[in-house]
């Protein structure tokens, strides 16, 4: 049975955590958690809550609801043991920030925005929020991920854009840990880009530049964003 840890209970501390409500293109980003956490990094699960119901019997039922779709991800994960976090916040982004920060946690994995084609990438609202000056690496899966579950990271690349170095000590840590390749960014068989923030960006933030925020609508791979001078070793 999934671990479920609400708001402030018990939590166990953990490396990536996937926003996940059950939808499609969330399952594309438990594809990309599962793909990370080869690494080593220890991975769990988080779903947001925007209030709480004052009818006690509608707050159960919310909850119920809440914990069903964790359960779900565990079950297409296929650990039934992975930990999960369900967190009550008005906002999603704020929520995860809030949850990434309490658990020391290194990342945070989306799937794109529903409405995104298959092999492109489109943060989603909450995402946009958290690459806005959040303190936490993000990544974004491709959208349709979820059909080649099972694929490992073969190459990682680091977005040619004017950035700090924490992009390419991300992608050359990453590499090591799955040995995987590290590629020119922009080729066919590029299954991750590494993202930096911008130079002069306060330290520990993500700040994206003009160049980088184009490159990142056309970008035809999973991405991850890191902030200012801290490279995600995950």
């Amino acid at each position: 049975m999934i671990r479920i840890a609400e708001d402030s209970s018990h939590r166990m501390s953990t490396d990536i955590i996937v926003s996940y409500d059950g939808s499609p293109n969330d399952d594309d980003g438990l594809a990309l958690g599962r793909m990370l956490a080869r690494s080593g990094a220890s991975l769990a699960l988080a779903y947001v809550r925007h209030s709480r119901e004052f009818d006690p019997r509608r707050e159960e039922l919310a909850e119920h609801d809440a914990q069903r779709r964790l359960q779900q991800g565990a079950a297409w994960l296929g650990d039934a043991e992975i930990a999960g976090h369900v967190i009550v916040n008005a906002s999603t982004g704020e929520g995860l920030r809030r949850l990434a920060e309490s658990e020391g946690a290194k990342a945070i994995v989306f799937g794109s925005d529903y409405r995104t084609s298959p092999g492109r990438v489109e943060p989603g609202t909450a995402a946009q929020h958290l690459l806005e000056g959040g303190p936490v690496a993000i990544a974004v899966a491709c959208a349709g991920l979820r059909t080649h579950a099972d694929t490992a990271l073969r190459a990682i690349a680091v977005a040619t854009t004017d950035t700090d170095a924490a992009a390419s000590q991300t992608a050359d840590a990453l590499a090591e840990k799955l040995g995987a390749s590290v590629i020119d960014a922009g080729g066919d068989s590029t299954a991750l880009t590494v993202v930096g923030s911008q130079p002069g960006a306060p330290a520990g933030r993500i700040a994206l530049g003009g160049s980088t925020r184009a490159w990142l609508n056309s970008a035809r791979s999973s991405v991850l964003v890191v902030p200012a001078g801290a490279p995600a070793l995950l």
